[in-house]
């Protein structure tokens, strides 16, 4: 069985093809999207910080991934870097972020199972009718007739989008990454004068 908590050695990173260039300073859309912990979330009414991070796909254990996965760049490490967020949860909640969402084109009730398997303290949105790639025109890649989001991590105060990770190589330290980028913010703005 494939241990979809570990990322595999040799895997090709994505290049940075200009796909999320356009975010920063947009505003998130009012778009409600399914949530895994029931009802819908709509991001433009996210207030305070909000980190969103766009993947793929989980694989689930027992079921193979699409052929190819592992040589398709940057669309391994789905489930390596849910766990990121959610090992570092509490750390990004000291830095003031009131939402962590994972947001994917799976259903909400594949989207469950990797919940519950994954202990996530937080939950996954699905966006299975890709109204995100119309409303913010975020990258998307093909796998077997399926359009599925490139990896992307967006920071959203109030709603506007004030930083994007793209690409994302490796998965499993975005969150790390996210942090680290939160805690500069948090030093930048203490060194302000008033």
């Amino acid at each position: 069985m494939t241990d979809f908590t570990i990322l595999p050695e040799g895997l090709e990173a994505p290049r940075d093809d200009g796909g999320a260039s356009h975010l920063v300073g947009r505003r998130l859309p009012s778009l409600s999207l399914s949530s895994t912990s029931g009802g819908t979330v709509d991001l433009a009414r996210l207030n305070g910080l909000a980190v969103l991070y766009l993947y793929p796909m989980t694989g689930r254990p027992g079921l193979p991934l699409p052929g190819g996965w592992n040589e398709i760049p940057g669309a391994r490490g789905c489930t390596p870097q849910a766990c990121g967020f959610r090992d570092h949860f509490a750390a990004l909640r000291s830095l003031d972020v009131t939402h962590v969402f994972g947001i994917s084109t799976q259903t909400t009730a594949y989207q469950r199972e990797a919940v519950e398997r994954l202990h996530l303290p937080f939950p996954l949105l699905s966006d299975a009718t890709l109204e995100l790639v119309d409303m913010l025109d975020v990258p998307v890649f093909d796998v077997d007739g399926d359009a599925l989001f490139k990896r992307l991590t967006m920071i959203a105060r109030d709603g506007e989008i004030v930083k994007v990770f793209y690409p994302i190589f490796p998965p499993d330290k975005n969150a790390e990454e996210v942090l680290d980028w939160l805690s500069e913010e948090r030093e930048a703005h203490r060194a302000r004068p008033l």
